[in-house]
């Protein structure tokens, strides 16, 4: 037999049960990994919202083989957009799934972390560093462990003292006062 035609029927049998189970699939499988593989991409394209939104979807086909995972990935982009307790949520609803999840498992301790490490839990934050360390030897911890803060929208203050400004209502309401006296 010819070397390049055994080549081509050896790589059609390792093709063919693949493309069979790819068919075989339930729709919502292929939906939810579809949305969760657009959720990676956009998030890596710095479209968090959108992102966010396509590992929403994914989740509410409820395809409980892909949880972990799109859980893992929607901890990290909560923790890009500042949602940090929704952040630790989505991780810890991801190692809540016992099983071979060690890839799945390290990047959701280290989003943990991460999350933790903006709510200025570093103790906290240095273990969840270390189990996804442990879990994955490549996934280095920060080197500085202070937050990145994200700006908080702050109320504007009045650049005049309290007792200033109180004071300068009272003597518009007076003269305000005097002023319709004289009108009448």
């Amino acid at each position: 037999m010819n070397f390049r035609l055994f080549t081509a029927c050896v790589i059609i049998l390792l093709l063919v049960p693949g493309i069979v189970n790819a068919a075989e699939s339930p729709p919502e499988l292929q939906t939810a990994g579809t949305l969760y593989t657009q959720s990676v991409d956009l998030a890596n394209e710095g479209k968090y919202k959108e992102a966010l939104l396509a590992a929403d979807q994914a989740l509410a086909l409820n395809v409980s083989s892909l949880m972990p995972i799109i859980q893992a990935n929607r901890a990290g982009i909560l923790t890009v957009t500042g949602r940090y307790d929704e952040a630790l949520t989505a991780a810890d609803a991801s190692l809540a799934v016992e099983g071979n999840l060690t890839t799945t498992h390290s990047i959701a301790w280290y989003n943990k972390g991460d999350a933790l490490r903006h709510l200025g839990r570093f103790d906290e934050a240095k273990t969840a560093f270390a189990q996804a360390q442990l879990l994955d030897p490549t996934l280095q911890p920060p080197k500085d462990l202070t937050p990145t803060i994200t700006p908080v929208p702050t109320t504007a203050k009045s650049p005049v003292p309290g007792y200033l400004a109180a004071g300068a209502l009272a003597l518009v309401f007076v003269i305000g006062c005097v002023y319709t006296r004289g009108k009448r």
